[in-house]
């Protein structure tokens, strides 16, 4: 596979996709198209260069030993020098910036903020003199751009509004977003814990984290299913419920190293089927 398709991480990207198609689903209008592309554009982009950012970032400071479980690294793993990873993030911030301003413009300035904070979080998350992602911030920024801004954003563009359903489902989709980074952070604990880098799973340990994966799962889709109420449809975000049992249990059983390496594409999964799901169940 291209080395810098192997970068943008292919596995995260559904984590730029569900927040849009929940947030054009969630606002219950008649779907502008061009907006819900463009929006879809802008999650994809910010969630690109965030990962090559991360790459970079990490790299440069040794976290991505060879001991490393997981994805390979284009930095860490010596595919690529540092000053390409770096100018690839910046490439795909400046695209994200692009479509964001032009869609901010047309929809309503004030979004431009929202595009400006996205892009500083994507970046000082592990850049910067003290990047947050190493003081266990991380969780809270997941949630908050890639649940609440993501999410709201998309429905605000298609109805120039926001309705309680939108936020309902906005946390769903935050919190199944954490659930991804957890078993991720949970998965490179001992790396972590070795180089300095003081995720929330590190703070946390081990046990704890694991609790925290599967409160995680289980808030995202008893959240998503109160939506029933006035999407009734939506009750079929339960089914991913049944997706995600082998990925808790394993969890909760104390898989460990390569194991975790499944659940993470089995939470993948289940990002998916939620998503899919709750989706339908707003359009129905």
């Amino acid at each position: 596979m291209n080395r810098w398709i192997i970068g943008t991480r292919p596995r995260t990207l559904s984590a730029a996709v569900i927040p849009v198609i929940v947030g054009t689903a969630a606002a219950d209008v008649e779907i502008i198209w061009w907006r819900a592309i463009a929006a879809f554009l802008v999650a994809l982009f910010l969630q690109i260069a965030t990962n090559f950012s991360n790459d970079y970032s990490d790299g440069k400071r040794g976290v991505d030993s060879e001991e490393r479980l997981g994805p390979v690294r284009l930095v860490g793993s010596g595919l690529a020098k540092p000053y390409e990873v770096k100018r690839a993030a910046f490439l795909f911030f400046a695209l994200a910036a692009i479509v964001g301003a032009i869609l901010s413009l047309i929809v309503n300035p004030w979004l431009l903020l929202l595009g400006l904070a996205s892009i500083a979080a994507g970046w000082f998350y592990t850049g910067g003199v003290r990047p947050y992602g190493y003081r266990g911030f991380g969780e809270i920024s997941v949630f908050v751009f890639f649940g609440l801004g993501a999410t709201l954003g998309s429905c605000y563009v298609q109805s120039g509004e926001l309705n309680g359903l939108s936020f309902l489902v906005s946390v769903s989709v935050g919190l199944m977003s954490c659930a991804l980074l957890e078993i991720n952070n949970l998965r490179d604990i001992a790396g972590d814990k070795s180089s300095g880098k003081l995720t929330l799973a590190v703070l946390l340990g081990d046990r704890r984290t694991r609790i925290l994966y599967v409160f995680f799962i289980d808030a995202s889709l008893i959240i998503g299913s109160l939506a029933v109420f006035t999407k009734p449809w939506t009750v079929l975000i339960m089914i991913a419920g049944i997706v995600a049992f082998p990925a808790v249990k394993s969890v909760l059983d104390g898989a460990t190293g390569t194991e975790l390496i499944v659940v993470l594409k089995q939470t993948g999964k289940v990002q998916i089927t939620a998503g899919v799901f709750l989706t339908l169940g707003l359009a129905i």
